[in-house]
């Protein structure tokens, strides 16, 4: 029996279901022509300014209550500022200071043990744009592409606490946070196109202490069972490294399908928001 513990948080991106985007008249259809539904707002040229799409705080807000949060009356938002080829303005407006909704939960049930997972936020923002790699990854490829055609479209992060305790436990989350979503109409929920994604923050802890251990934060997977066995890796991995006298790093891994590991993709910073 192991000495550890998990202690594992989800962040999860859900593209709520509007026909435009957030600030723009863009539509969000999927599968078009890439840079075919971009303007100057969503692309962030100088001097575009948008308008607030009412639908998507309608959706947000219904998703909010359906996941027992407050809604916040008095809300804004901030600029997460950060550089990446995705990002066409060079930052990312979203909600930092003041979210949408929050002090949820969602209540989930594994091998009849019944379980309470907090939510601490869920904040409205702009999907970046999409990359796409000419090889089978970015550190192969001979090039790489930029679609601009889901830069803009709404959508809520949904930010549990760290109460889940296994990749099975996360698994049970997001098929329970799926299911609610798509009952609730605000999104298809669809993992396949993008419109559902989910990042995992990761530690390990000796069992009954209360500090939390160094997180790594995965990414790149395209399934609930992807993230089930991407987090029982990362927690294996952390916990050998323990046991050899190892520090974990705080870092951002990206999860491997094919050879079933996590692998190294960039140090950990903090966003910078204004």
């Amino acid at each position: 029996m192991s000495k550890y513990e998990a202690v594992i948080g989800l962040e999860v991106h859900v593209e709520l279901k509007t026909a435009t985007k957030l600030f723009c008249g863009c539509s969000t259809e999927f599968g078009k022509e890439p840079n075919t539904q971009v303007c100057p707002v969503c692309l962030g040229l100088p001097g575009s300014t948008g308008v607030l799409n009412k639908k998507a705080v309608e959706l947000a807000t219904k998703a909010g209550l359906a996941l027992n949060c407050e809604i916040g009356t008095y809300t804004w938002f901030d600029r997460k500022n950060y550089f990446y080829p995705d990002l066409p303005k060079g930052f990312q407006i979203s909600q930092f200071f003041r979210p949408i909704a929050y002090n949820g939960y969602l209540d989930i049930e594994v091998n009849g043990q019944k379980k309470r997972i907090r939510i601490t936020r869920a904040h409205l923002e702009e999907d970046p744009g999409k990359l796409a790699h000419a090889g089978e990854s970015i550190t192969t490829s001979s090039a790489s592409f930029v679609d601009y055609n889901r830069s803009g479209i709404p959508l809520i992060e949904i930010v549990s606490e760290p109460d889940l305790r296994s990749g099975e436990e996360a698994k049970a989350y997001l098929e329970k946070l799926k299911a609610i979503l798509e009952y609730a109409g605000v999104s298809d929920v669809k993992m396949e196109q993008g419109s559902l994604r989910c990042d995992a923050n990761v530690s390990v802890r000796p069992i009954g202490s209360t500090v939390l251990g160094t997180k790594t934060e995965i990414k790149n997977m395209n399934s609930f069972r992807a993230v089930q066995r991407a987090i029982e890796y990362e927690i294996e991995r952390q916990i050998e490294l323990l046991e050899d006298g190892e520090a974990v790093i705080q870092e951002t891994r990206g999860w491997v399908e094919d050879k079933g590991i996590t692998v190294s993709m960039r140090s950990k910073e903090h966003p910078d928001y204004r």
